[in-house]
């Protein structure tokens, strides 16, 4: 059975992935360091809170270790990204992008020329304010990842 997980730090779509996956019967796991306020979400029927230390990546390796094929996960970090798509599951962005095998290994290197950038003191800038477009576009972009399966 499909499980919808989370990479819940700041993640603006939390109540839209509940909403949707409560309609479809799929359980949601959320994954999150100390910040994140679980008692809002969790305790639900089908929603479980995943509690990780607050060490880099920390939430990005639980979600791994828990996934299996097929499992959805909703990231807004494309090396997560990866390992999701590397492990035969799906990855979607907050903002409604479908991550694919076809795509990631040049968004990675977009990443990482980025983060050079910044290294030297360079701004690469960053994304614009999170609308209610974006939260539309997710919200159908998950509604499809779901029906495809």
């Amino acid at each position: 059975m499909t499980k919808i997980f989370i990479d819940a730090d700041a993640c603006p779509v939390t109540r839209e992935v509940i909403s949707i996956a409560r309609a479809r019967g799929i359980d949601v796991i959320l994954v999150a360091n100390g910040s994140f306020n679980f008692g809002r979400y969790t305790g639900r029927k089908g929603v479980e809170g995943v509690l990780v230390s607050s060490g880099a990546d920390a939430a990005d390796f639980a979600i791994i270790e828990r996934l299996s094929p097929g499992d959805i996960v909703v990231t807004q970090d494309i090396g997560l990204a990866a390992m999701v798509l590397g492990r035969g599951a799906r990855a979607i962005g907050v903002r409604g992008r479908l991550y694919t095998l076809a795509t990631i290994d040049i968004e990675m290197e977009v990443r990482h020329a980025e983060k050079n950038v910044r290294r030297r003191g360079g701004r690469t800038g960053g994304p614009a304010p999170f609308d209610e477009d974006d939260r539309e576009r997710f919200s159908a972009n998950l509604e499809r990842l779901i029906a495809e399966g």
